[in-house]
Parts: C-alpha cells; structure tokens; sequence
C-alpha cells in the first residue's frame, strides 16, 4: 500500500476525529498537530512493516448548515 487518506472533521465536543478510508483506524485528538500523532501511531500499529503506507493523506471536511427562512 502506497497511500492512506484519513477523513478529518472537527469533533462537536471540540478537537478533531479521522477515519481512514478502507481501513478499520479510528483516532482522536484535540489539536491538529497531536491528530498527526495519533495518527501516525495508529497506522504503525495497524499494519506490518512490509505494509506500511508511504503517505498519509489527510482530508478535512468542514460542516456547515445554514438556514433558508426568509
């Protein structure tokens, strides 16, 4: 595997929360440098040295809802 993209969003309570497209990783974190981290952790426990992604892509999203009312 050459690339992992984790889906960033901001997490409601506050911090940030990513999930990596395709595989079961799941992190947490309150800032985006201590996300990068956890991150990197998390993909270096989830698979072998010989599987071990090259890049890290990371991909926020921001919600926003507005309202139409007139």
């Amino acid at each position: 595997m050459n690339e992992i993209i984790f889906l960033v969003k901001e997490a409601p309570e506050g911090g940030f929360t990513a999930r990596a497209l395709g595989n079961e990783i799941f992190t947490q974190a309150e800032t985006e440098q201590q996300l990068k981290e956890v991150i990197k952790d998390a993909v270096i426990c989830h698979f072998d040295k010989e599987n071990l992604p090259g890049v890290v892509r990371l991909h926020f999203v921001k919600e926003e809802t507005f309202s139409l009312a007139v």
